[in-house]
């Protein structure tokens, strides 16, 4: 043996080759991907609101994302978008944390009935874990229950047919239900219903918390859908806000940090689980400031398009140029139901994120830890 254990490392293990020589929108961190898609391949997503995305780049390569909850045939294109039709594969919104899409599929199959009632706003019933999803809410709680009965099936029909689910990690804050652990994609109050001390909590998830949800939704999904294959991603957004203690820097790099280390461990020992590096792209070292609009948050179309240039030219069989253009389509701008939490009246003059500091104060409230969920958990 001649030289050191590192003189056979290929240039993608070394930092000056890989990197620093890599070249404005030239990093290429993907090294396994296991499986192709193709033309005919029904390609799902979930997750954040960075996975919307995919939509129209999966368009430019010929590939539809499988949709399970279209629009109705009479509906119009604007209208459509904005009742969130067509964002993701299925009408649910954004899924922000682990736990959210473990706690889906248990309900979309039974196992799980959360117990909070419907929320109210501007006199409409709202559904607590679609809060945005009819803007206009529903005229009533029998409407509201009749739709999530809708929107559940075509769910189990999403997780049952989908080849490959594309699911976006999005951060490990939420708020939740004191009574039965059940995930709210947003905190009472921002979209409807009303803050209260004792029926709702802050939790923030920890790493072994989130591993064990994802090791879990894995397991559920495969357990009706054996063939499916998922290509698990952390989205660069940051955190629009923390309700912790912390600088909002600061728990937005603890979030981001569980979520990658969780999906590390799944995908490392899983060939079935494909990790897709976006967020090294987009917020590792090196890449591009022009990656990031000015409010260092949402993500541009430049770094949009080297994320999407790096799925379709690793993931996809017979890829098009890199050049072929997009579809404007509808969703250029991502439907972010996280932006509602720095959201400000016209004249407001409060500092931004005051509003969190003033409720943590006035209910004396510090987040907790929710129990690991059962693997085989009872029906309710």
């Amino acid at each position: 043996m001649t030289g050191h254990p590192y003189s056979g490392q290929p240039d993608r293990a070394f930092w000056r080759r890989a990197v620093s020589s890599a070249g404005p929108g030239g990093l290429d961190p993907v090294t396994r991907v296991g499986f192709r898609i193709g033309p005919s391949t029904r390609v799902a997503s979930l997750g954040s609101c960075f996975s919307q995305h995919l939509t129209r780049h999966l368009a430019a390569q010929g590939v539809a994302l499988f949709d399970t909850e279209p629009a109705p045939a009479d509906l119009a294109p604007d209208e459509a978008l904005r009742r969130n039709y067509g964002v993701f594969s299925v009408r649910a919104g954004n899924v922000y944390t682990v736990r959210q899409a473990l706690q889906l599929v248990d309900r979309a199959f039974g196992r799980f009935q959360p117990r909070e009632p419907a929320w109210r706003r501007e006199g409409r019933v709202v559904d607590p874990f679609r809060p945005t999803i009819e803007p206009d809410g529903f005229d009533d709680v029998a409407a509201m229950e009749h739709d999530r009965e809708q929107h559940l099936a075509r769910v189990r029909e999403l997780f049952e047919r989908a080849e490959v689910l594309v699911f976006t990690l999005g951060i490990t804050e939420a708020w939740c239900s004191a009574e039965d652990g059940a995930v709210f994609p947003l905190a009472p109050g921002v979209a409807g219903g009303s803050l209260s001390a004792e029926r709702h909590r802050f939790v923030r998830f920890g790493f072994a918390e989130t591993a064990s949800d994802l090791a879990s939704f894995r397991d559920r999904l495969l357990a009706v859908n054996p063939g499916l294959r998922l290509v698990l991603t952390v989205s660069p957004v940051p955190l629009a806000a923390t309700f912790t203690d912390e600088h909002v820097c600061v728990a937005s790099m603890q979030s981001k940090s569980v979520l990658r280390a969780a999906v590390g461990e799944l995908s490392a020992t899983d060939e079935r689980v494909s990790y897709f590096p976006s967020y090294e792209v987009v917020a590792g070292f090196g890449t591009p400031r022009s990656y990031y609009a000015d409010d260092l948050r949402h993500v541009t179309e430049a770094g949009v398009r080297h994320v999407m240039r790096l799925f379709v030219g690793n993931y996809m069989q017979d890829a098009r140029p890199a050049s072929a253009p997009l579809e404007p389509g509808l969703h250029a701008e991502a439907v972010c139901d996280e932006d509602l939490l720095d959201a400000r009246p016209a004249g407001a003059t409060a500092p931004r994120g005051s509003w969190l500091a003033r409720l943590r104060h006035s209910l004396g409230w510090r987040w907790h830890r929710l129990p690991l969920p059962e693997r085989n958990p009872r029906v309710d």
